[in-house]
Order: C-alpha cells, then sequence, then structure tokens
C-alpha cells in the first residue's frame, strides 16, 4: 500500500486560518484537508505558522504570528501562562470559553454517542460571576534550582517545575503559605526531592482551604517519615498563619509520580479541616476527595438534585458516592439514599459527614459498584433514580448493565469527561432509556475541563 504523503513538512512556513479548537485547547488549521494543531490559536484567526512535527494523519504547529485575531481573544493576565501547564484557556475570553465547552459536549455527544442533537436540549454552559481564585487547594511538586527552593506548577509535557509566587486561578491563602513554607524550608536547609536520583526528601506541598469556615491545613508529602526541623518550621508557619489549623506528613518512599504515599500522620492540630458546600458540612483530611470549586461544585448538584426531580418517597442509588457529597444534598429530598464507592477512606468519610449532618437516611456502603448494586436488587432494594458519578473512565459497563435490569424512572449522570458520557449515554439509549437534556458546568475556569449533568428517562412501555 502506497504511503500518504502529507502535504506539509517539518520546519516549513505556513499562512493558515483556524477553524476550531481540540478539547485539549489548540488551534485547528487545515492544508489540503489535513489537521494542524496550535497551541495558542483561537477559531477564525489567520497567521503564519511553522511546522513542528509531523505524523500519519495530522501535524504540530507553532504560531509565529497572527494576521487576523479573534474578537474573543484577550490578554492572559498570568505572568508564567504560556510555560505553565495549570491553564490552556486564558488567551480566550470567558465567555469564548464557556461557548466553547458546550459546542465541545455537544458535538462529542453527536459524534461519539450517536445522540440526535435536534432531540437532545445542550444548555448554555453555566459559568462563573468571578471565574479567578476559585481553587480551594494547592498541591505543587517542590525542586531545587541554583541551590534555592522552587514551588510551582510543571511546565506543559515535561517535569520541570515552574517557580511561582501566585497562581491566578488559586485561592491567595494558599498561594501565601506554599510561599512562607517554601522560604521556611530553605531557611532550615531542608532540601527537595529529586525525582531522577530518588534522593532528597521534601516532595510536594499542599494546602487545603475552607472557603466558608476559612480554616487551613497544609501537608508535606515527604521521601522519608522523618521532619528535620519539624518544631521550628510548624511553630513559624502557625505563628505566621493562625488560619492553620492542621499540619500533616504524607510519606511516599516510592519512585512513582502518584502524589500521595500509604502513610499519613498529623503533626499539629486536628485531623480534619471543616468547609460546606450549600448547607450541608463537610469534614476534609489530608486524603479526601474533595471538589476544589466548591461555589460551582454547588451549582452542579442543584442542577443533578433539579433533574432527580424528588418528591421525598424514593429510593435513590448514588453509584461512585466518593465522600457522599451528591448523596447528602440528595438526602435532603428523598425518602432513602444509598451510597457506594470503592475507596473504604471515602466511605468513612461519608459516614462521619452524614452524621455531622444529622442525616439518617443516606447508608453507604463499600465496594464496586457494579457488585454492590446487583446485590442490592436481588435484596429488594429497587432504585427509583439512580445518580452516577463515575472518574473520567466513564461508568463500568456490568454497572451500566445492571441499571438497565433495574430500571429505574431517572437516571442522572454528573459526567467530567464528554467523550466516555457519550459512549455510556449510547449505550443506555440503545437499552431503553432517553437523554432529555445536557447541563454542561463550568467547573475548572481556564482550563479544558468541563463538567456535565445530564437528565435520562425511561422510556414508556420499559
Amino acid at each position: 500500500m502506497a504511503k500518504i504523503q502529507a502535504p506539509i513538512n517539518k520546519n516549513e512556513y505556513y499562512d493558515v486560518t483556524f477553524e476550531d479548537l481540540t478539547h485539549e485547547g489548540a488551534g485547528v488549521a487545515k492544508i489540503d484537508g489535513f489537521p494542524i494543531f496550535v497551541p495558542d490559536a483561537l477559531p477564525t484567526e489567520k497567521g503564519k505558522i511553522k511546522i513542528v512535527n509531523v505524523k500519519k494523519g495530522f501535524a504540530f504547529g507553532r504560531l509565529i504570528e497572527l494576521h487576523e485575531e479573534s474578537k474573543d481573544r484577550t490578554n492572559a493576565p498570568c505572568p508564567i501562562y504560556k510555560q505553565c501547564g495549570g491553564c490552556q484557556l486564558q488567551h480566550l475570553s470567558y465567555q469564548g470559553q464557556l461557548d466553547f465547552k458546550q459546542k465541545q459536549v455537544r458535538e462529542v455527544l453527536a459524534r461519539i454517542g450517536k445522540l440526535d442533537m435536534e432531540r437532545v436540549k445542550v444548555h448554555p454552559t453555566l459559568g462563573m460571576n468571578d471565574p479567578w481564585n476559585y481553587r480551594n487547594k494547592a498541591q505543587v511538586p517542590v525542586g531545587e534550582r541554583e541551590g534555592g527552593l522552587v514551588a510551582g506548577f510543571y511546565q506543559q509535557r515535561s517535569h520541570e517545575i515552574i517557580d511561582m509566587e501566585k497562581c491566578l486561578i488559586q485561592q491567595s491563602e494558599n498561594d501565601n503559605i506554599v510561599q512562607a513554607a517554601k522560604e521556611i524550608c530553605q531557611k532550615y536547609g531542608v532540601k527537595a526531592y529529586n525525582e531522577p536520583k530518588h534522593n532528597g526528601w521534601l516532595r510536594h506541598i499542599m494546602v487545603r482551604y475552607g472557603i466558608i469556615t476559612k480554616e487551613v491545613m497544609i501537608v508535606f508529602v515527604t521521601k522519608t517519615d522523618d521532619f528535620p526541623h519539624k518544631s521550628s518550621i510548624i511553630a513559624e508557619l502557625t505563628e505566621k498563619f493562625p488560619t492553620i489549623k492542621s499540619v500533616v506528613q504524607n510519606i511516599n518512599p516510592k519512585r512513582t509520580n502518584v502524589i500521595f504515599g500509604d502513610q499519613t500522620k498529623v503533626l499539629w492540630g486536628e485531623e480534619y479541616i471543616y468547609d460546606y458546600i450549600g448547607d450541608i458540612k463537610f469534614a476534609i483530611s489530608a486524603r479526601s476527595f474533595y471538589q476544589v470549586n466548591p461555589e460551582q461544585t454547588k451549582v452542579l448538584y442543584n442542577k443533578a438534585l433539579e433533574y432527580a426531580d424528588l418528591t421525598g418517597e424514593e429510593s435513590v442509588i448514588d453509584a461512585y458516592c466518593g465522600i457522599g457529597t451528591i448523596s447528602l444534598f440528595l438526602a435532603q429530598k428523598a425518602k432513602r439514599v444509598f451510597g457506594v464507592e470503592i475507596v473504604p477512606e471515602a466511605i468513612e468519610d461519608a459516614k462521619r459527614n452524614a452524621e455531622l449532618n444529622g442525616i439518617a437516611n443516606a447508608k453507604f456502603a463499600v465496594g464496586e459498584a457494579e457488585v454492590v448494586i446487583p446485590k442490592w436488587y436481588q435484596e429488594g432494594n429497587k432504585a427509583d433514580v439512580i445518580v452516577v458519578d463515575p472518574p473520567r473512565k466513564g461508568c463500568d459497563e456490568s454497572l451500566l448493565k445492571t441499571i438497565l435490569k433495574m430500571k429505574p424512572m431517572r437516571v442522572v449522570y454528573v459526567s467530567c469527561n464528554p467523550a466516555t458520557l457519550a459512549r455510556d449515554l449510547q449505550v443506555l439509549e440503545q437499552g431503553g432509556y432517553t437523554t432529555v437534556e445536557v447541563q454542561p458546568v463550568d467547573m475548572f475556569p481556564h482550563t479544558v475541563h468541563v463538567e456535565a449533568v445530564v437528565k435520562i428517562m425511561l422510556k414508556e412501555g420499559n
């Protein structure tokens, strides 16, 4: 078979018009139908690019200059935006970002899910009034450069740490504490972990901040379980930041990209800090999963509650319940809620959070949703509504089969990945359900990530 010749050559320059954005936020141009992906370019823009890599069916380019700019182009306010890998869309106006995310969800549902988009309504993306300083958790790697400590996000597609004093999507208190921790550790001669050599001590600094309570937890992730100058470092930090309620050490001795190790110990203060999503109070430990944007989480969960359409008489199953965040929202309107989650620590947190809020009609079980839910079904616990909030890989195939067998009247799907959402919706549609409406929610402004809540109904006669 003759090899297909690309109509472009590496290191050559071309004038192009950009037509679209990829799901990673790169501009898409085409030459003789051959797609070229170019960071920092926006749809409708015209410019000169240099081809930096040519693959079998596509190429990568670098933007050299713009001849015509998009009306949605804006100046990224972050001074390290182009180096840092944390954000991808700061050069796109916020309304442009919301439009892009709505379009992304709609197109993926049509292309992968084969849904009839004349029938399925994808609403405009719900954004924030102020899309800055929203993250309540800073989790940054620590390294060394010219004898000093650096802390910040990794450069795009590398493990080179970009030292930063502040992150514009981060709560400023988190930035201040990370900087202070870095400077105090440097003062006492603390050595950063060296990933290639697997030596040194301090791997990551994590700060968790209660948006409502203003309580702070700082976590030092270290290679070994010792802590040089522990008392002095903690004393300086807690004196400078009275909002710190908890200082924790997590030990990770492994050669791995995974941040946390298996051992965690409280060095000072409390095991938990507390915060609220809406009226519900949550206890947050060092390793709890807790949404990083509580303001938009409330928007997301209120929409899930609306789509569940509860009257107070329903039994609800919350698959992938985590620490019980959605379950406890649902329990306010349902007769009873059953939550299931594979992570034992998360279920312990869920039970604690239910008790903390005086919620007695939510029960939680440890296990795989695709194993536990069929068992409940066999025991006669039939759900009127099932809510799923799976990880990026989407729902397990056997869970989808269980839903089709159980036939709840409504399914509410909370998704962090439009592609796996589309795949799973196709399965549910083929099994007797209809996708009614989809609400994208911007949980992570200035990044390419988009969440969506979907209302799914059992068709009559099924």
